[in-house]
């Protein structure tokens, strides 16, 4: 491919109580704070670029003059739709993986920004849940996962810890408490990491002396942070429970969308899945005895490596590309 792409990608930073504020408050931010962590988009925009870099792909990033000047050339808006709202383009677009939680957000969209060929979204049931509004404009496409920086070389020769908790549980419910009884009443012994509280060497440190991971989540639209442990080869037991999509901005007031799954992206090579704490007790004691036989790195290397997505994504680009020279 010799089309040199044009990837975006910004932070959504608007001003707050007058304008132009957001360049003081960023720079306050950044002496209170320090270093921003990239957020789960952010590492989608950075990650696509490694791939690039390892495929020998050229790019260009956030060049604003250089889209304006050709205007008739595809650009690539992988974050939030704030950009595309300024009307900062007038390119054909292909706009995601960060997009709208929902297309109730802007039921118009492709009507309103018709220069949008296509959407991408993170995973396959959240591309069924967008397909009756947007139609054949939207598909699943999956950032890759580092598997060098997440590799069964961070493991020591023998994990001491039964069992990581990944608690990324966002709304109320028992099951955290209940999952961490019935291993004590097993004597089984764990940590607990949660999501937003670490970096990823506070994970690759836990990683490094446990066995296996439970992975606690209502849903996932990809679940970077749950491939990025396969890609450790360690298995996981991952509480899967299906049912609606629970965010309580929009369920149920607004929107009833099932199946949804925390572990989109899975095979039996990864681990064992579990509804609830019921069936938990059941699939814990049929996981611990096959811990051996379970191989989920195998799973990353032949579905989500960094290169593999990132040949996905040049593949949608060529065809939007090939679209656009046949319209």
């Amino acid at each position: 491919m010799n089309q040199i792409l044009n990837i975006f990608y910004e932070e959504p930073n608007p001003d707050r109580w007058f304008k132009y504020d957001r360049y003081p408050r960023q720079i306050i931010r950044r002496i209170i704070r320090g270093k921003a962590r990239p957020g789960g988009v952010m590492m989608v925009a950075l990650e696509l670029m490694r791939g690039l870099d390892i495929l020998n792909i050229a790019y260009r990033f956030n060049d604003y003059s250089y889209a304006k000047r050709h205007p008739n050339e595809l650009i690539c808006v992988i974050g939030k739709p704030h950009l595309i709202f300024e009307e900062r383009f007038k390119n054909p677009i292909i706009f995601g993986a960060g997009v709208f939680s929902h297309p109730i957000e802007c039921l118009d969209f492709f009507q309103k920004y018709t220069n949008v060929k296509k959407m991408l979204v993170p995973g396959p049931w959240m591309e069924k849940m967008c397909k009756p509004y947007y139609g054949d404009k939207v598909m699943a496409w999956p950032v890759g996962i580092d598997t060098k920086k997440w590799s069964p070389e961070i493991k020591n020769d023998k994990p001491t810890v039964d069992f990581l908790i990944y608690n990324k549980i966002r709304w109320e419910n028992p099951l955290f408490e209940a999952v961490i009884n019935e291993l004590t009443n097993q004597g089984l012994t764990y940590t607990v990491i949660s999501y937003g509280h670490y970096k990823h060497i506070d994970l690759m440190n836990e990683l490094s002396s446990t066995k296996a991971v439970i992975f606690l989540c209502e849903h996932e639209t990809q679940g970077i942070a749950y491939q990025q442990i396969l890609a450790t080869d360690t298995p996981i037991l991952a509480w899967d429970e299906g049912g609606y999509w629970s965010d309580p901005s929009f369920y149920p007031h607004l929107v009833k969308f099932k199946p949804v799954s925390s572990v989109p992206y899975w095979n039996d090579a990864c681990g064992i899945k579990f509804k609830d704490i019921d069936d938990f007790t059941e699939r814990l004691k049929e996981f611990v005895p096959k811990l051996q036989t379970f191989s989920p790195r195998s799973y990353i290397m032949k579905n989500l490596t960094l290169e593999l997505c990132a040949e996905k994504y040049l593949s949608i680009v060529k065809s939007v590309n090939e679209d656009l020279t046949n319209s």
